[in-house]
């Protein structure tokens, strides 16, 4: 059913994406209020919010660069105000289309690269990684607890007497660089 828009609400942003993904209104969450998955949930199926496009901040530092931070004229030296308005406008422009034409033109082989790659560090990490570590991990236990005895039996007391012995020793340092024994 399609609305036309002069009967739809204005909404703001926030209130947009609290009912839900605009291109999916109906579905705010793939969890019901119990917390468990919704009856047909496919997590490779999940819609991407078109509207806020770093949910994570990822990119927070980028986000302040404008015109103004980059060009910028004294009160002592001003140019032309149309070529000031020219130079605006080319710089946005300019800006935006080629930020639009790189990401049409490279932005795709490198998701496909980045996905590769996050692909093959899952892999390597769920199949590899975890389970050696687990088995350095078990093979490991049996020669920490004879450490563990080895210190508790032998080093501990040889410290804990060298330093009941040496705790009176007290060192005091004088701004011309002696060390005085008290």
């Amino acid at each position: 059913m399609a609305l036309e828009s002069s009967t739809l609400p204005l909404q703001s942003p926030s209130s947009i994406r609290e009912g839900g993904n605009i291109y999916r209104p109906h579905n705010t969450s793939d969890y019901d209020s119990a917390g468990m998955k919704k009856p047909g949930f496919q997590p490779h199926a999940r819609e991407i919010d078109l509207i806020n496009r770093d949910p994570k901040s990822l990119n927070n530092d980028l986000v302040g660069i404008e015109f103004e931070d980059v060009i910028a004229e004294p009160d002592s030296s001003h140019s032309f105000d149309s070529i000031w308005k020219a130079s605006f406008t080319t710089f946005t422009i300019s800006r935006y289309w080629c930020y639009r034409l790189l990401t049409a033109t490279i932005g795709l082989p490198l998701a496909l690269a980045w996905g590769l790659i996050f692909a093959v560090l899952s892999f390597l990490h769920i199949w590899a990684v975890v389970p050696l570590v687990h088995g350095f991990l078990i093979q490991i236990q049996p020669i920490a607890r004879i450490y563990a005895v080895y210190v508790h039996a032998f080093l501990d007391p040889v410290f804990d007497s060298m330093g009941r012995c040496l705790h009176h020793i007290r060192s005091v340092h004088h701004k011309d660089s002696q060390l005085a024994i008290a």
